[in-house]
């Protein structure tokens, strides 16, 4: 017998039995329980006007983050807490700190975006708070990432960013953690469950023993991760899934460790967390594409592990994790199996899974002295958009000779590919200026790129190259230029 679905919002536990189990979180709250704040722009996660927070125990800890409703499903609320525009206003009546900068500050126009920014603005004033850092205005980087999935089509960002520094000013609003805890602490489970309505199910394993024996007992239902590009094929491509396999519960796929010069990072790890585990180790080379992955909203939700398994030929993620030397450890009734990540993609869309396997985690070698490592991300903006082109480098130097080469990118073929090739060229040879052009030249010979609405085929190309270029311009032995003058350099 099916379950309900078992969420806090505003003030008690709500209970869904009858609602299909992809329609989403903006869909239940405006048809089902008529809570119209939150509105639909683009069903797809990129333009923050459905912007909601969602508070969910993570390992036993309260977490709040903000994430797009339009492409999340309502099962996956399951023991968690919304919370929409609705709850802003303070239990006298009067505005939240965040609505009253808004209003001080001129922050709408048209008024279609402003509670997508408004839920933004909250979640970065919780994480203010729970830092100890309330009173104390966020930096324009700060603000910038919290608001980088909110697209205002009236272009008014600078009165927005105005009240983010304004309501910092204004006199506290609390927010009672504790109680908020014990609450979803009442709704945890001790054991996974089944949502059943409409034709659909909905199964929700807690361990991995569950999910291994669902994934045996059903290989052909979909596993579900952080929905970031399942709810596309389901508000865009009008696809039905009958059968889905929700990931977010598994707690042993959440987990970071470190052992035998390994960082690994469990498949259910979100984007966000994964990236700040793996920027403590190189926070110079991939904070910047940790900045830049999509928006806040999506790396709250999205994972690391789904990012692989999904395998996109043009994601941001897997060229750095290839040239890092990543494995990727694939789990099933069998038990583990570890492969080389470029040896999972055989071709487009097609991966080295068996019947009845899921990625469990990503193993990620940590730092060593002699490794030169550099990744780079080519886009139309900065902020929350696909790449063209995204280059890895990683050369191991023994003195000024290149003993290891690996180098990948993504855009440039039908999976993340290594360039066997350029590789080649520099292994075993001096780390010089005409190394380089040697490996640049070989580059011609490992991609034959597409062209698309993206860039040309010839504009890929000449990327690439001059990408290596700039390499070895960072990573010279003899007179080695920072980032920061390449950066200021491109920059004009």
């Amino acid at each position: 017998m099916s379950e309900p679905i078992r969420f806090y919002y505003r003030g008690a536990v709500r209970e869904v039995r009858d609602a299909q189990p992809t329609q989403t979180i903006l869909q239940h709250l405006r048809e089902d329980l008529h809570c119209t704040g939150t509105k639909e722009g683009c069903a797809e996660g990129d333009c923050g006007a459905c912007t909601v927070v969602i508070g969910s125990l993570e390992g036993g800890q309260l977490e709040l983050k903000a994430v797009n409703s339009c492409i999340q499903f309502t099962p996956t609320l399951d023991g968690k807490a919304l919370f929409t525009v609705e709850d802003l206003q303070q239990q006298d009546g009067s505005l939240h700190p965040v609505q009253q900068a808004l209003v001080e500050c001129h922050g709408s126009q048209c008024g279609f975006c402003t509670p997508g920014f408004a839920m933004s603005l909250w979640g970065m004033y919780l994480k203010q708070e729970s830092h100890g850092l309330s009173g104390r205005a966020p930096s324009r980087c700060q603000i910038d990432d919290a608001l980088s999935g909110n697209l205002c089509r009236c272009t008014g960002y600078r009165p927005i960013i105005d009240a983010a520094r304004r309501m910092a000013e204004l006199p506290a609003a609390a927010f009672d953690r504790a109680a908020l805890a014990e609450r979803l602490g009442a709704l945890q489970r001790a054991h996974g469950f089944t949502y059943e309505a409409q034709g659909g199910r909905f199964h929700v394993p807690r361990t991995l023993d569950e999910l291994v024996a669902l994934r045996s007992e059903h290989p052909a239902a979909l596993l579900l991760a952080g929905s970031t590009d399942v709810g596309l094929w389901v508000t865009k491509h009008m696809r039905e899934l009958k059968e889905i396999i929700y990931l977010g519960q598994v707690e042993a796929l959440k987990t970071v460790s470190e052992n035998a010069g390994m960082l690994e990072i469990g498949a259910g790890v979100t984007l966000n967390e994964a990236y700040a585990a793996i920027c403590r180790h190189y926070p110079a080379e991939l904070t910047e594409m940790w900045q830049r992955f999509a928006s806040l909203p999506i790396r709250n939700a999205g994972t690391l592990g789904g990012n692989v398994a999904n395998g996109s030929p043009i994601g941001d993620s897997m060229p750095w994790l290839i040239a890092l030397g990543t494995q990727i450890v694939l789990r099933g009734a069998a038990g583990e199996r570890v492969l080389a990540l470029e040896n999972f993609y055989l071709g487009y869309q097609q991966k080295d899974l068996q019947p009845g396997e899921f990625v469990q985690a990503l193993r990620i070698p940590l730092r060593r002295d002699e490794l030169r490592f550099r990744t780079y991300k080519l886009a139309k903006r900065f902020d929350q958009d696909i790449s063209a082109v995204c280059a890895a480098f990683a050369i191991t130097l023994d003195g000024d000779t290149v003993t290891d080469a690996r180098i990948a990118f993504g855009g440039m073929a039908a999976t993340p590919k290594r360039a066997a090739s350029a590789e080649a060229a520099l292994t075993g040879q001096a780390w010089n200026e005409a190394t380089m052009r040697a490996a640049f030249d070989a580059l011609a010979r490992d991609y034959a790129p597409l062209s698309d609405m993206r860039a040309s085929s010839s504009y890929r190309m000449q990327a690439a190259q001059n990408l290596l270029r700039r390499f070895w311009l960072e990573t010279r032995v003899d007179n080695p230029l920072p980032a920061a003058a390449l950066n200021a350099f491109a920059a004009g």
